[in-house]
């Protein structure tokens, strides 16, 4: 009697779990792919690109075939956007809507995952006066949706600047502008009525730039060891990136639209720029996106909505040099067109959150190794070691047939060998060995007969034979709690039960 009752605990505590799991998803970090460049790499090497650093949300400025395509199978959800050019047409007739739909949309889906779709981009912001346009086009696109019976799968909204907020600061006085009224009120509440996010592109980059002795460097790359106080509210503010999403979720809340929740569409900070754009650096670009994510996947929230999902999507995942402006107009990119990073960015967050992780991982002479996970798919393993034998510039002919690696012929062994040479190439960070969460970093030696994996200034290598042992000492593993499956319901619980309360 007692094993059948520990068994019904024990799978009652699964449900529970998973149940709650469903209720308490976490926020998400996306990336923008734009493509005003000329000298991109093809839609399916940028998908492989996408895979290998474990991007699982992008966001595209238009439904281009070849992206889609790219993208089907991937699990990486897609948010893609009717450009401001096609709202005249999606306004006036459904029928434009629906052949759009049809030749542009529904043929990819459901094998490539499109979440959302923007209908006009920074309306208020566009030369041209098309705001009155967005409204019923979002209405003809979600009509359509509903003929597919896709409503429910892909929300419908517009992104919007900072600009449509006429005051922002102390948040507790955000306010729409009085001039975008007539353009808000229908928006709002479609979004309210049909559960979408109202989406905000935000950029202390620009609030820095343009009044730099009003606004600390600190604050705004989330720095700051200064708590700025909303004296309205008496909520402390440490950057400005809360200050500004507060600002919004005040406005919202001024017009009695408080169950929208806000939806950042881009953000970010550029890694070059003019010579008076002295802040546009590749370390203050790193610090900005890796404080970013870190406070996003944390779940961190907002002083004024303490704990909120807050979903971000980077701006952008290349370098665009068609781009228009000022320098720092063509350098928001994480990634060179070559595909060579601009600079490091863990997608994960891991890197910084789990310091005591990276130092317990590191040697006690200073040598470390990078390999496989032997928790990583098939399929992952072959992106990143084509990845790494091709755009990553690692030298692969050592686990060529006949050569001193290739034996054991395993897909492990050879992406443990690849994964070590990009690591040690690039300085053994604990972000080169990341390979979207399929690298593991190591302190043992496990070289094999004539199989030597590379170290700093050496050509060693790890043993294949004891990847499958060593795998188990990953770096997040290696410092994090264990907790009974009864306790982790528990704690899942509390954490939901405080965020909906």
């Amino acid at each position: 009697m007692g094993k059948r009752v520990g068994f019904s605990l024990f799978f009652l505590g699964i449900s529970l779990f998973l149940i709650l799991l469903g209720h308490c998803q976490g926020s998400n970090v996306g990336v923008c792919y734009g493509r005003n460049a000329d000298d991109l790499p093809t839609p399916n090497k940028v998908a492989q690109l996408v895979k290998l650093h474990n991007i699982k949300y992008i966001r595209i400025y238009d439904s281009n075939i070849q992206v889609l395509k790219a993208f089907a199978n991937t699990g990486v959800e897609l948010m893609i956007g009717v450009p401001n050019s096609d709202l005249l047409p999606f306004a006036q007739f459904q029928s434009n809507v629906d052949t759009w739909l049809k030749n542009s949309i529904l043929p990819y889906y459901p094998a490539t995952k499109i979440t959302y779709i923007t209908v006009g981009a920074e309306v208020t912001e566009s030369p041209n006066n098309v705001s009155a346009l967005v409204v019923p086009a979002m209405n003809n696109v979600l009509a359509g949706l509903k003929k597919a019976g896709l409503h429910k799968k892909i929300k419908v909204s517009s992104t919007h600047s900072l600009g449509v907020l006429s005051r922002s600061f102390p948040p507790s006085v955000g306010a729409f502008s009085s001039n975008y009224a007539s353009f808000l009120k229908p928006l709002l509440e479609f979004l309210a009525e049909n559960q979408s996010p109202f989406m905000i592109n935000i950029y202390p980059y620009y609030a820095y730039r343009e009044s730099p002795n009003n606004v600390s460097l600190d604050y705004a790359l989330f720095e700051s060891s200064n708590e700025v106080i909303d004296p309205n509210t008496g909520l402390l503010y440490t950057n400005m990136f809360d200050a500004q999403i507060d600002a919004l979720y005040f406005a919202l809340m001024a017009l009695n639209f408080r169950t929208i929740r806000v939806m950042v569409t881009e953000t970010g900070w550029p890694s070059k720029g003019s010579p008076k754009e002295t802040s546009a650096t590749p370390d203050n670009a790193q610090t900005y996106n890796t404080n970013l994510i870190r406070h996003v996947i944390n779940n961190t929230g907002t002083p004024a909505r303490p704990g909120e999902e807050l979903d971000v999507y980077i701006f952008s995942l290349f370098n665009e040099n068609r781009k228009p402006g000022l320098d720092s107009e063509r350098n928001w990119g994480l990634f060179y067109p070559d595909q060579t990073s601009v600079y490091n960015l863990d997608f994960t967050g891991k890197s910084v959150v789990d310091m005591t992780a990276q130092a317990n991982n590191t040697a006690s002479n200073g040598t470390a190794w990078c390999i496989a996970s032997s928790k990583a798919s098939d399929m992952d393993l072959q992106n990143a070691l084509d990845w790494a034998c091709g755009s990553g510039n690692v030298d692969c002919t050592p686990i060529q047939p006949s050569q001193p690696c290739f034996e054991p012929d395993t897909l492990l062994s050879h992406a443990s060998y690849a994964f070590n040479s990009y690591f040690q190439q690039n300085g053994a960070t604990d972000v080169a060995c990341g390979f979207g969460g399929n690298g593991v970093r190591v302190n043992q030696d496990p070289s094999y007969d004539n199989c030597l994996y590379a170290t700093a200034g050496k050509n060693k290598t790890i043993s294949s034979s004891n990847t499958t042992a060593i795998s188990s000492t990953s770096s997040s593993s290696s410092s994090r709690i264990k907790v009974s499956g009864g306790l982790l319901v528990m704690l899942i619980f509390i954490s939901c039960f405080l965020k909906i309360s």
